[in-house]
């Protein structure tokens, strides 16, 4: 990721004498967004720091301690403030250009004896604040911590894992729960009682070595949220993740916001040309299907030389071994199904020119990690679907980093860390299974989860989420063998499932149904076929609600590709085309739910059709409970 363009020379004002914008009296400082739209103070009484948040002249979070020793007292030196205005180009993701503008107020510090600075940047869209200490004698004492004095009506949502997120839940009554407040999942939003939307999260935790992940909870004694993160015993010099507190007029603006790839560090890699997003094949939730000419998919070489042969005549980038290849791990060793023929596998694979990537579960056995990555590189593997690591900020860091130095693609699966920001640093951190991915454990989410997901999960980065099962009905009789436990449980319409591989954003779309149910109905297969993953000039999104709706729509090039999902309840949104070049006309395609159509009766009814629409037109997408609704966009040859 390469600074491509500075839109202006790096601001930097060294104040001795504290400027009037940062200075408001002897213990005041105040700083503001390039907009001057956000506004942080600080007020510094008696050793305490506190912060407060407005945006819009609106009060966001009131008077709140933010300090990096509990017990010790902050005094602050001197202050200064910079600016930055600049454009960087990403490996891949949601946007091709990224604008970094930024006021930064820097606190110069004395806390516990140790110098330092505390970094507060102030983007247009949000906050980060960060803790730098140049020396520290006794690091088992530190404690990143921060308050969010938020109004007592004001509702939180978060993740949970493998279900559902929570919430709605009202800041007053969350001591009323039964929920674990002690320990809040990443990223928690905030649905302010004003209509405003906030999301507390970290960024650049890799480069703040030794912290744990942001951690939340709910102190009921203060009737406050806060969030702390301890690094290991480790003396020097200290750096600390960005704290990250994003601001929306809708839901949907915290997913598409730079705030967190903005304050990651820059890519660590010289060379990114073998980093390639695309869609990968998957055969986990195959297992048992029954094709029209009677095959039987299972873990074998036939099997996936079916896989691999409808990738290369759909252009699909990759295909997904799951961890049937092998039985057990030891040092150095991988003992092997004998139901596969791996190396047939690879061979017939690299004549096809479709790539692999192969799972690995450290509960099956340890290869040895230093061991892991080359051996993986040796096999011709372009990527490693990396199971059960665990909650564990070092080890991910350095399994980050170890993939990238054999070229290989990392998606972490099964309640990873949310690295949020890392894939600026890394960019073979590709996605992340930090959700409820469909069918997980064999339990299959409602249409309202998928629409929390995609509004809370996905603000941390890239989701490995599953979507785009064509086999509806098979896969809710029983008949596969990683189907849902209760039949009828997965609730999805087809039109649904395509928009969800648009609506999920991530460097690696995994599309797990058999290559039959995909031709069965290629001509809706057509939008996943074109939609090029990973590599959008521009995105954004239309519509949003959580629990309810979303819309989101993605530009590459010329081309726009717009999805829309609904809950259980169905109906109409209205989509305005107002982000096409005026002047210009516009062949659409459709893909549509039809009146027919029912998650719970009648999921795979669909219907397409194509219109010219232009700039000013308004699309009335209607989509059956449960349902969604796609548009490919593209230049038309009519004036």
């Amino acid at each position: 990721m390469n600074t491509i363009k500075r839109k202006s020379v790096l601001a930097t004002l060294c104040l001795v004498c504290f400027l009037s914008s940062c200075l408001m009296q002897s213990n005041e400082y105040e700083i503001a967004s390039p907009d001057s739209k956000v506004k942080v103070s600080f007020v510094s009484e008696d050793g305490l720091l506190q912060y407060r948040l407005q945006w819009q002249n609106k009060l966001m979070i009131d008077s709140s301690a933010i300090y990096i020793f509990p017990t010790a007292d902050i005094t602050i030196l001197s202050s200064e403030i910079h600016a930055k205005d600049t454009i960087w180009q990403p490996v891949w993701g949601q946007f091709s250009k990224i604008r970094n503008h930024y006021n930064e107020l820097a606190l110069r510090i004395d806390v516990n004896g140790s110098k330092g600075i505390l970094f507060t940047r102030v983007f247009d869209e949000g906050i980060g604040f960060r803790f730098e200490l140049d020396e520290v004698k006794e690091q088992d004492k530190l404690d990143f911590y921060c308050e969010y004095n938020l109004n007592k009506e004001d509702e939180v949502y978060y993740p949970a894992g493998e279900t559902s997120p929570k919430g709605p839940i009202a800041i007053k009554d969350l001591p009323k729960t039964k929920l674990n407040l002690k320990r809040i999942a990443l990223p928690l939003v905030v649905e302010k009682s004003n209509e405003k939307h906030l999301s507390f999260l970290e960024s650049d935790l890799y480069s703040a070595k030794g912290f744990s992940s942001m951690k939340i909870e709910f102190n009921s004694k203060k009737g406050q949220l806060i969030s702390t993160s301890k690094p290991r015993l480790q003396k020097g010099k200290v750096i600390s993740p960005w704290r990250v507190i994003l601001l929306g007029d809708e839901a949907g603006d915290l997913v598409t916001s730079t705030v967190t790839v903005n304050l990651a560090a820059d890519c660590q890699l010289e060379n990114t040309d073998w980093i390639k997003p695309g869609k990968t094949l998957w055969d986990w939730r195959v297992h048992a299907y029954t094709a029209p000419d009677g095959f039987v998919y299972g873990i074998n070489t036939e099997s996936y030389k079916r896989f691999i042969d409808f990738a290369a005549q759909k252009g699909i980038e990759y295909f997904l071994i799951d961890d049937s290849w092998y039985t057990h791990a030891s040092k150095g060793h991988f003992e092997l199904s004998d139901k596969l023929d791996l190396k047939e596998v690879i061979r017939y694979a690299a004549e096809k020119e479709v790539e692999l990537i192969l799972y690995y579960d450290r509960k099956n056995g340890e290869y040895g990690d230093k061991a892991l990555f080359p051996y993986y590189q040796s096999l011709g593997m372009k990527g490693i679907k990396y199971g059960f690591m665990g909650n564990d900020a070092d080890f991910s860091r350095d399994a980050i980093r170890q993939s990238a130095q054999s070229e290989l693609l990392i998606d972490f699966h099964d309640g990873p860390v949310p690295y949020t920001g890392v894939r600026r640093t890394f960019p073979n951190a590709i996605t992340r299974e930090y959700c409820h991915a469909q069918q997980d454990s064999r339990r299959a989410f409602t249409p309202e989860a998928f629409i929390k997901m995609a509004l809370i999960n996905a603000i941390q980065g890239p989701l490995d989420m599953n979507n785009g099962n064509f086999d509806i009905k098979g896969i809710n009789s029983g008949l596969r063998e990683k189907g849902p436990r209760i039949k009828g449980s997965y609730l999805t319409t087809v039109v649904s499932e395509v928009a969800r591989t648009l609506i999920i954003f991530s460097g690696l779309v995994c599309i797990p149904d058999a290559p039959e149910a995909y031709e069965a109905k290629a001509d809706l297969f057509e939008f996943i076929q074109k939609m090029p993953v990973g590599k959008w000039d521009e995105s954004r999104i239309l519509n949003s609600k959580i629990g309810e709706y979303i819309t989101t729509a993605r530009r590459h090039g010329e081309e726009w590709f717009v999805g829309s999902v609904m809950n259980q309840k169905g109906g109409d949104l209205d989509i305005k085309l107002d982000f096409l070049k005026e002047g210009q006309t516009y062949e659409a395609t459709f893909y549509e739910d039809t009146d027919e159509t029912n998650c719970k009766t009648n999921p795979e009814a669909y219907q397409i059709r194509k219109e010219i629409v232009r700039n000013a037109d308004v699309i009335k997408a209607t989509m059956a409970p449960g349902g969604g609704h796609c548009m490919w966009i593209r230049p038309s040859e009519v004036n």
